[in-house]
C-alpha cells in the first residue's frame, strides 16, 4: 500500500507503508498530520489511519465526527483526490503559497506570465497568448509560459501575484472555471479558454471574463487570502469578489442585494446567485475591501 501524507501545508508521497510507520515512530511525522491511502474517501489524522495502525497496539483513533448535512464546508487545505500529473509541493500556506513542481524530462508545464520564481538551468520556456489577438483586443486573452525540462528532469518554482492561498485540483474530463487572475499552473493537457461576460463582468467590477479550464491534468489556481470549498446543493450565493472557482455544475447569475440605495451605501455590491450541484472555491479576504480600507491612510500632499 502506498500513502500520501501533508503537512506543514504541502502533500508528499506517496510512500510505503513501512516507510510511513517508520516517520512516526520517529517522530519525523506526526500523528497529527494528514494521510491519504485505499480504502479511505478523505484524508485522516495519522492516528486515525487504519493502515498504520501498530499490530498488537491500540485500535486508530476514531475519525472525528462528518460536518453537520447542509452545511457545505469541505475540509480547508485538504482534497479528497490524490491523483496527480506531476510532483509537487507547496510552501508557505495559506499567506503567501509557494509552488514547486518536478517536471519529468522533456515534459511541458504551463505557468501563470511572470509567475517564474526559479528554476533548473534546463528548463526551456516559450510564451503562448491564449484567444487570439482580436480577443486581446476585448481584455479577453491571457499569457502564459511554457516550460519544459529539455533532455533531464527539473524543477521550477512559482510565486503568484497575489497573497494568499493555492489549490490543486486534477481535472479528468472536468470542467472549472477561475476568476480571471486565478490561474497559475496546469499540465499540458490542460485546456485554458476565456469566457466572456458582457455586461455583467463590467458590472460586477471584478474583471471581464472567467478562465475555462477543461481537459485532463494537474490544475493550480490562487487567492487573494485563504480560500476554503464549499459543496452546493441547490443554492447559494457569494460576492463576486470572494469567487475564485467554481465547477460546470452550477448555473450563475449576477446581480444586487437590495436596490441601488443598498449598491451604494451599504457596502455589499454585486452577488453571484449559483444553482445546481456543484463546487464553488471562496477567497477569505476581497482586493477592493483591502483597498477600501488602506485608502484613509494614504500620504496626503498638503499645499502650504
Amino acid at each position: 500500500m502506498q500513502i500520501h501524507i501533508s503537512r506543514a501545508g504541502s502533500s508528499e508521497g506517496p510512500f510505503p507503508v513501512e516507510q510511513v510507520r517508520q516517520m512516526l515512530a520517529s517522530g519525523e511525522l506526526k500523528p497529527t498530520d494528514h494521510v491519504f491511502h485505499e480504502g479511505l474517501t478523505n484524508w485522516v489524522m495519522a492516528n486515525q489511519s487504519p493502515a498504520l495502525a501498530t499490530p498488537g497496539g491500540p485500535p486508530p483513533l476514531p475519525a472525528a465526527a462528518a460536518a453537520p448535512a447542509g452545511s457545505g464546508l469541505l475540509t480547508a487545505g485538504y482534497s479528497t483526490d490524490a491523483r496527480r500529473e506531476f510532483d509537487y509541493t507547496v510552501e508557505g500556506r495559506p499567506d503567501f503559497a509557494f509552488l514547486t513542481v518536478q517536471v519529468p524530462a522533456n515534459q511541458t508545464l504551463k505557468v501563470e506570465a511572470s509567475a517564474m520564481a526559479t528554476m533548473d538551468t534546463n528548463m526551456e520556456m516559450k510564451t503562448k497568448m491564449r484567444g487570439g489577438l482580436a480577443r486581446l483586443l476585448t481584455g479577453e486573452s491571457i499569457f502564459v509560459n511554457e516550460f519544459t525540462a529539455a533532455n533531464a528532469p527539473g524543477s521550477i518554482g512559482i510565486a503568484p501575484g497575489a497573497p494568499g492561498d493555492l489549490e490543486h485540483v486534477y481535472l479528468d474530463g472536468d470542467t472549472i472555471f477561475l476568476q480571471s487572475s486565478g490561474f497559475v499552473a496546469s499540465g499540458m493537457g490542460v485546456t485554458l479558454d476565456s469566457k466572456w461576460q458582457g455586461l455583467k463582468g463590467f458590472f460586477t467590477g471584478e474583471g471581464l471574463f472567467l478562465i475555462k479550464c477543461s481537459g485532463k491534468g494537474d490544475l493550480w489556481f490562487n487567492t487573494y487570502g485563504a480560500m476554503f470549498c464549499v459543496n452546493v446543493s441547490g443554492s447559494y450565493v457569494v460576492d463576486t469578489g470572494h469567487i475564485v472557482a467554481f465547477t460546470d455544475g452550477l448555473q450563475y447569475e449576477v446581480g444586487r442585494i437590495g436596490g441601488y440605495k443598498s449598491l451604494f451605501f451599504s457596502g455589499e455590491g454585486f452577488v453571484c446567485r449559483f444553482r445546481g450541484q456543484g463546487k464553488v472555491w471562496i477567497q477569505t479576504r476581497k482586493l477592493g475591501a483591502f483597498a477600501s480600507w488602506v485608502w484613509p491612510f494614504r500620504p496626503v500632499e498638503r499645499s502650504n
